[in-house]
């Protein structure tokens, strides 16, 4: 007997979340363009003021951490489906 407790799924479940999964992964990838441009703003901003932008910096926490929920609905880590489906995630200071 397998170790493993045997879990059945829903199908018209599952496939209604593989339809989730295809529009969180392009939401994924444009997430990736969005922090590389916010990225080279930050840059450009730190090498003319000196310092980093706070709101940059901010802005930048909070859509790492969209990133990582993304990607924990895309692995089956969790089934609460990122935003806009759920709140934005507030950056820590």
């Amino acid at each position: 007997m397998s170790e493993y407790p045997v879990t059945t799924t829903n199908k018209p479940n599952i496939w209604i979340r593989g339809l989730f999964m295809v529009l969180m992964a392009m939401v994924y990838q444009l997430s990736g363009t969005l922090l590389f441009i916010v990225a080279i703003m930050q840059f450009i901003f730190t090498l003319l003021t000196g310092a980093p932008n706070a709101r940059l910096l901010s802005f930048g926490r909070s859509l790492g951490l969209y990133v990582q929920h993304v990607v924990r609905f895309l692995v089956f880590d969790t089934e609460v489906m990122p935003f806009p489906f759920s709140d934005w995630p507030a950056a820590a200071h």
